[in-house]
């Protein structure tokens, strides 16, 4: 069994390398004609206008939809009472059942503050009007996660190229480990094209992917191995389950950020409430510390979502917001 660690991201740097001396991330991230940006930081400003700001009595919140929205409910609580504390306002969670689902919420205004998964933050922005400001950290400010190609044992599968006539199973379009690294990869890599030399279908979320691959339903699958390891942290499926084909270099994590037209004033109290949130002995905690979490970290989406923007623009995704 091999386990690979080659740069998934050396292709999209070399398209970006193309078109050096350009503002490459203007060039490339077009937004829906719904939203001005003035600063060029690439997400929608704040309307100068007022009579344009949202500042609702009840705050929705959303975590990304890659596990159970049950057990995110529980784990967010705690936070969501601080946030409750800090603004003022009430705060929902709003268990989301498809990435494109909670983008479609934030754009019709339904959903205020929301974990847009690594591979949904650019249609967010783009389409919605997201602004993100936060990830999850370690300690040390280190962040991420890695994409993993995961079969099963006796699957037939022992490296990359064994995929090749088979079915290689996906999370949502949207994903990025789940999707659209992964089809980057294999084509840059590897000289197999999605659909071509092999077939694709979708399973919907990570711990589909993951419990499907686990229980054989699935011979090979795309995953973030940090949905992987909470799994395997909480016995949902035992680690001698699964075997790595495949292992990216770090991406960064779930974002976290506002609707662009909340008053300026909430959008400000919402994010004192990630930065002064206690972690020590918190749901939040026990959860994502099993990934070695621990802390919110600011970030801005023009730096840190840079290689997410070369991928996409690697596989020719266009932000359509019709």
């Amino acid at each position: 069994m091999q386990t690979l660690n080659r740069s998934l991201i050396a292709g999209a740097m070399t398209l970006a390398a193309m078109t050096a001396g350009i503002s490459q991330a203007q060039a490339q991230f077009a937004r829906s004609e719904r939203f001005v940006d003035a600063d060029g930081d690439l997400v929608a400003d704040i309307p100068e206008d007022a009579s344009q700001w949202l500042d609702p009595d009840t705050l929705v919140f959303a975590y990304t939809p890659v596990e159970d929205p049950a057990v995110y409910a529980e784990v967010w609580d705690g936070f969501l009472e601080h946030m409750e504390e800090v603004t003022g306002k009430e705060v929902q969670f709003f268990p989301v059942q498809s990435n494109s689902a909670q983008i479609e919420a934030m754009r019709a205004g339904r959903l205020h503050v929301a974990g847009f998964n690594t591979g949904s933050n650019p249609l967010a922005v783009a389409c919605a009007g997201y602004r993100p400001f936060t990830m999850m950290a370690a300690e040390d400010g280190s962040f991420g996660y890695e994409m993993e190609i995961i079969t099963h044992p006796g699957s037939g599968i022992e490296e990359v190229e064994d995929i090749r006539g088979r079915t290689l199973t996906h999370t949502s379009e949207t994903s990025n480990s789940g999707f659209k690294a992964p089809t980057a990869l294999m084509a840059s890599e590897f000289s197999m094209v999605s659909g071509e030399d092999y077939e694709v279908d979708f399973s919907g979320k990570h711990d589909n992917s993951v419990l499907g691959v686990a229980n054989q339903d699935y011979a090979v699958a795309t995953v973030a191995n940090s949905v992987k390891w909470r799994m395997v942290d909480r016995g949902v499926v035992d680690a001698d389950q699964l075997e790595v084909i495949y292992q990216s270099d770090t991406f960064p994590t779930t974002s976290y950020g506002t609707v662009h037209n909340l008053a300026p004033e909430l959008q400000e109290a919402i994010q004192e409430a990630f930065f002064s949130f206690e972690w020590e002995g918190s749901a939040l905690e026990e959860e994502f510390g099993r990934n070695g979490e621990e802390q919110f970290i600011p970030i801005t989406f023009e730096e840190h979502w840079a290689v997410i923007r070369q991928i996409d623009e690697a596989n020719g995704v266009e932000y359509d917001c019709n």
